[in-house]
């Protein structure tokens, strides 16, 4: 509780101690022959901590830097603007009540959220006390480094593990297994949420205050931050939520349902937002007066004709300001250039629309604008050169910025959008200006001219590492960095081909762009992304390009120049991956005699090896091997919707892997016991598993969160399988039962007894049926209706099965036809009418059944 361990902020009392900072990295004394002992870590001749290692890796920005830069950005904090919300009810309840754990400050765009919670947390730095400790973190929709939820809890942990060593502990268990990846790969939610869960119950965690602003500028994985907050605000009485974000239905879906939350709205505050306004005005026309000598009656028209028109609006104040500090504004057109802007965000942005319109570079920041609107993440100035032709008047990049007025800022040679309303604005209200054409030809613009970039600086070896097996952890980017101007045209030029919808261009078809692309830069392609750590993205756009060119041309060699590419990458992703001249070495060398890839640039091969031996004549029938599980698989499974694969293992695990990249995207960890059978939902929302464990566990597919945990069975499961309509599920054990289950609450609707042990299980489309290994079962067509729990009684198993030792097909549990040994299944697959049966040599029967002409005996 704040009161008792974290003093309240109070406008009358101020204690100006200082943040309380812990030390990252404890004090090392140096001894008279310079070797100093910093922990049990060698590395290149040098003991190196392994606890500040840990936390280098985990560091992605410094929050107190972002604040900084924001304040900056904001024209700085200013105090008497946010001082309002120490004296505010809802402020003070959520600092003084242990029950209030959540502080939800929620707002219009431009109102101030941002500023005010850089206000909270100076004002809490001064009056937080140990064993408390303070976190922060600023979203922006526009840095791919902060506008994502993993992103969100490495920061968080940073700053805690900062200030409390003795939580590191938390982050090494996973970190010592896989190093810095445990941060950065795909399964990275699952692993930082479970380690922020971890350090927020440890008992050295004496209390916590963590803030996050702009929850609407996560753009990644948003819900399952909110979900995180509303969870860990209803179970940790030692933890402080507070939180800003705009007005949207879906945020105010999530977080209504904390329990114990505090709402503060500033359109309610409406009396206290107005008079920060005003105190920011009167602040702005200060420093405007004093930049550009304004008289008094100058500078008192500027002030009422901002109070008049802000609408309680900061971020309005901080443009048409910025504006009037424009050396081109002269001080005789001071009020003329005033009057002009019209109150309102969207009206204010809509006169800096016409005013670029108006210019002569307005064909030149339309395409500006319209390039950084539909990129996929910020690109930097090198980067939007490849995009627009720069005209010889411009003297430096940054010119071309300035050229569209207030909309964008520069930030580490990094391109932004200053608000992330104006961005919305861009493609809403204004798209019919920057976007005359329709989104598809700016997209197919940044295609067309990425190819062009890509075409004329790619080369072998463009970072001059000469040697074949150079390690990628080695790798130095050069100075100047020579794929600086093409680093997002490697990583998403078919992805805007893709957004294009470019059939229509002539670009699929032999000799074409793309044809000429791959056939003459693909090696130089694959190098670059293996430098820029993109093969896995590289991977999945060869695999749409695959599904684009079969769209849109029936030119069949460059379907099977495609093909053959996406074949050579999946092929030789690890060695792609690990060592980027290997494309030219291992990927020539062991690639089919007809690869087209080969054929093309075998002439480029290393000339200090040859082989006589053809090593086969084309690809074989494996598209990948995926590798991960430290103990044999016994089930794998696609989603119905074909872009997930999920693997079951005896390590206890269930992975998911993306089926196009063979990339591992979620391991899923919580049975006891070897895991036997799994099944995906007929929607894919839903993976069901079987263990040896005697459970069956729902996974969401999407976050890899367990859902329920089935019990009933009393020995291992060796199957389960759902219904067409994904609201059943059955289990078969070798406890002799067959279970069927409502997928929904996990209930046991029915559960029937059968003479042995079941191997294998499915339903008929009707749901009427279970297929099993030796024979079918009817379900009670009430089973919808009214719940059957544990109703027992030797079934009756009816039409074909496999029989006791796998030695018999049978009808009716009848044996009808012997196998031989050499015949009898590893596995088999039960239907109507049919039975398919794989045997130990490869081979797989499939036996069409007909029952209407079986022996009398048998029908009997």
């Amino acid at each position: 509780m704040l009161s008792s361990n974290v003093p309240r902020p109070e406008k009358r009392l101020r204690k100006d101690t200082g943040s309380q900072k812990g030390h990252v990295y404890e004090k090392i004394t140096a001894s008279g022959n310079t070797k100093v002992h910093l922990g049990d870590v060698l590395h290149n001749g040098y003991y190196i901590d392994p606890d500040s290692q840990c936390l280098k890796d985990l560091w992605q920005t410094n929050p107190e830097h972002d604040k900084e830069r924001i304040q900056l950005s904001k024209g700085g904090l200013l105090k008497d603007s946010y001082i309002w919300i120490l004296e505010n009810p809802d402020f003070q309840k959520w600092c003084d009540n242990q029950q209030s754990r959540l502080l939800w400050i929620k707002g219009d765009p431009g109102k101030g959220k941002t500023m005010l919670l850089c206000g909270i947390i100076d004002e809490l730095k001064r009056s937080i006390t140990k064993p408390w400790l303070l976190a922060f973190f600023f979203c922006q929709a526009t840095d791919s480094r902060t506008n994502n939820a993993v992103d969100v809890l490495r920061s968080l942990i940073y700053q805690l593990a900062s200030q409390q060593p003795s939580l590191i502990g938390h982050l090494r268990k996973e970190y010592d297994r896989q190093g810095k990846e445990v941060f950065e790969g795909i399964n990275a939610w699952i692993v930082m949420s479970g380690i922020f869960t971890s350090i927020l119950g440890d008992q050295i965690l004496g209390g916590a205050c963590l803030i996050i602003d702009a929850l609407d500028e996560c753009t990644t994985d948003l819900t399952l931050l909110l979900d995180l907050i509303v969870q860990t605000s209803a179970t940790h009485s030692n933890i402080k939520w507070a939180v800003s974000s705009r007005n949207w239905p879906s945020i105010e879906d999530y977080l209504n349902t904390a329990t114990r939350k505090v709402r503060l709205s500033l359109e309610l505050n409406e009396e206290s937002i107005s008079a920060a306004v005003s105190i920011y005005i009167q602040h702005r026309v200060e420093k405007l007066a004093k930049l550009k000598g304004y008289g008094k009656e100058i500078q008192h028209t500027v002030q009422s004709y901002l109070l008049s028109n802000a609408n309680n609006t900061f971020l309005w104040v901080a443009l048409v300001c910025q504006e009037l500090a424009s050396p081109k504004v002269r001080l005789h057109h001071t009020l003329s250039k005033l009057r002009a802007f019209p109150p309102g965000l969207d009206p204010l942005y809509q006169r800096m629309m016409d005013q670029i319109s108006d210019s002569e570079d307005a064909e030149l920041c339309h395409h500006i604008l319209a390039t950084v609107s539909v990129v996929h993440r910020p690109v930097t100035l090198h980067e939007l050169t490849a995009f627009i032709d720069m005209p010889d008047y411009l003297r430096s990049l940054t010119e071309i910025i300035a050229l569209c007025g207030s909309f964008l800022t520069v930030q580490e040679r990094t391109i932004l959008f200053i608000h992330q309303s104006v961005k919305d604005f861009l493609v809403g209200k204004a798209s019919r200006e920057i976007f005359p054409s329709g989104f598809e030809k700016v997209h197919y613009t940044i295609f067309s001219r990425s190819l062009q970039a890509m075409s004329g600086i790619l080369r072998r070896d463009i970072y001059n590492l000469k040697a074949p097996g150079f390690p990628i952890d080695q790798v130095q980017k050069p100075k100047p960095d020579p794929l600086a101007v093409v680093q997002y045209s490697c990583l998403h030029w078919v992805d805007h081909l893709h957004y294009s919808h470019s059939g229509q261009y002539g670009d699929f078809r032999d000799g074409g762009t793309v044809d000429r692309f791959l056939r003459e830069k693909y090696l130089y392609w694959l190098e670059a992304l293996s430098l820029l750590r993109g093969i896995s993205e590289g991977a999945f756009s060869m695999s749409n390009l695959e599904c684009l060119v079969q769209r849109y041309t029936e030119d069949y060699q460059l379907i099977d120049l495609i093909r053959d590419a996406h074949r050579f990458i999946l092929y030789f992703k690890w060695a792609l991956e690990n060592c980027p001249l290997q494309v030219y070495s291992s990927a020539l060398l062991f690639s089919p005699a007809h690869s087209i890839i080969k054929e093309i640039f075998m002439p480029g091969r290393p000339r200090w090896i040859t082989t006589n031996q053809v090593i086969q004549d084309d690809w074989s029938a494996c598209l990948q091997t995926l590798e991960g599980h430290s103990r044999g698989i016994n089930s794998v499974a696609f989603s119905h919707d074909s872009r997930l694969l999920a693997s079951a293992s005896g390590d206890e695990t269930v992975r998911f892997w993306d089926a196009s990249t063979g990339k591992c995207l979620q391991t899923l960890e919580g049975h006891s016991d070897w895991i036997n059978s799994i099944a995906f939902s007929h929607d894919s929302k839903l993976l069901a598993s079987a263990s040896y464990d005697q459970t069956v566990r729902f996974w969401d597919t999407s976050t890899g969160k367990c859902l329920q945990t089935l019990e009933g069975h009393s020995d291992w499961i060796n199957s389960v399988a759902f219904s067409h309509d994904s609201k059943l599920l059955a289990s078969a054990s070798w406890d002799r039962t067959v279970r069927v289950w409502d997928a929904s609450t996990g209930k046991c609707l029915q559960a029937h007894e059968v003479d042995r042990g079941v191997s294998t299980i499915s339903f008929d489309i009707s749901c009427s049926n279970l297929y099993t290994d030796i024979g079918t079962i009817n379900l009670s067509p009430t089973l919808d209706v009214v719940p059957i729990t544990d109703t027992y009684g030797l079934m009756r198993i009816q039409g074909y099965g496999v029989g006791i030792n796998q030695a018999w097909i049978t009808w009716n549990s009848k044996n009808m036809i012997w196998l031989p040994p050499e015949y009898r299944p590893l596995c088999s697959s039960i239907g109507a009418a049919s039975v398919s049966i794989g045997c130990a040599s490869g081979r797989v029967l499939i036996f069409n059944l007909d029952s209407k002409h079986l022996p009398s005996s048998a029908s009997n």
